[in-house]
């Protein structure tokens, strides 16, 4: 009865969130989204706060979010706020997935691995990791960005540890890197609020659109989330080896 009164609960929530928002500005219509002038189309042409001007690649400047990539602009500017509700979410997971691994027990031992595999591992692990690290800082110049950067950065860490059986990290530095990052994410977002009225306000000079050195604080945000993402998921694989976890 519980259950059923719950999901009855919820559903009446939800189409009361649907009618509140798309009563209340026209903005959220979805026949209007699909107009010329329509929502979609002022994300798409950075024009929502009034910005008008031709984006021009290289030689605009000051631009409204300062960003190349218009995925970049709406994740870490338009919708910021609600991707550190991902990255919230994200770190539950992984803590989840940490205490469960921890109360496994090991039934043998790693599979000693050869020296081919290990060798080539080396060799594939800086490359994997600069890799991810280069994803997310161009994340506002080219398609990529913290989520899928930091995804890189703990591939390169899994690769050595099934690759090498005599591997190991601290887990603790993982989970102090990994709650740093979140804490600086989080002070830029009450910058923004104090700064300009709104949590993660882009206050920052937003320079000229396709340079590296561009887009305010968003290459600062997805900089923090590729730190945040690879920390979170090495440290789910670093419990699952660390945690005498059979694998």
């Amino acid at each position: 009865m519980k259950k059923i009164f719950a999901g009855l609960a919820a559903v009446a929530f939800g189409v009361l969130l649907i009618l509140g928002i798309s009563a209340s500005t026209d903005i959220f219509r979805y026949e209007d989204a699909l107009t010329e002038g329509g929502a979609a189309a002022r994300y798409i042409a950075k024009d929502v706060n009034g910005s008008n001007g031709e984006i021009v690649f290289g030689e605009t400047n000051d631009a409204e979010t300062g960003s190349a990539n218009m995925v970049t602009s709406v994740i870490a500017n338009y919708r910021s706020f609600d991707t550190l509700g991902e990255v919230t979410v994200l770190f539950l997971a992984s803590l989840g997935v940490s205490l469960l691994a921890g109360t496994m027990v090991k039934n043998g031992k790693r599979k000693k691995s050869g020296f081919v595999l290990k060798t080539s591992a080396r060799f594939l692990f800086p490359v994997m990791l600069l890799t991810g690290i280069y994803i997310f800082t161009h994340g506002h110049l080219t398609p990529g960005g913290g989520f899928p950067g930091g995804s890189m950065i703990a591939s390169s860490f899994l690769l050595l540890y099934l690759a090498d059986e005599g591997f190991s990290t601290r887990i603790s530095s993982f989970k102090i890197a990994e709650g740093i990052a979140g804490l600086l994410y989080t002070a830029i977002g009450a910058t923004g609020l104090l700064v300009g009225g709104y949590f993660l306000m882009n206050f920052l000079p937003t320079g000229t659109v396709g340079s590296l050195l561009s887009g305010g604080i968003i290459p600062i945000v997805y900089v923090l989330i590729g730190l945040k993402v690879g920390s979170e998921i090495t440290g789910i694989v670093s419990s699952m080896y660390n945690g005498e976890v059979k694998v």
